[in-house]
């Protein structure tokens, strides 16, 4: 339970990081995020409560790998196609 716990506490760092200074930030509903997918930059706003899902932070540790948290645009960039994201975000729902 403590390692899923921890999995969870460092995908609200890499959040809180990547929308930290961010201009779009008050376009989100509470309790959502923004998200950058695919090679257009498509914008996505998700729940929150994905921040719990082990494939969502599956990708937000990929995103940490490719992109850093120092994002030009203030959001943050999942590394994968928009029909792949839509793909998990429909499974997560």
């Amino acid at each position: 339970m403590g390692f899923r716990l921890s999995g969870v506490v460092q995908a609200k760092k890499l959040l809180r990081r990547s929308l930290s200074g961010s201009r779009q930030a008050a376009n989100v509903p509470k309790g959502y995020f923004a998200v950058y997918v695919g090679e257009n930059k498509t914008r996505f706003v998700v729940p929150v409560a994905y921040l719990n899902q082990p494939a969502f932070q599956e990708l937000l540790s990929h995103a940490e790998e490719e992109y850093g948290f120092d994002h030009p645009n203030g959001g943050l960039t999942i590394p994968c196609s928009e029909n792949e994201f839509s793909q998990l975000t429909s499974q997560l729902s």
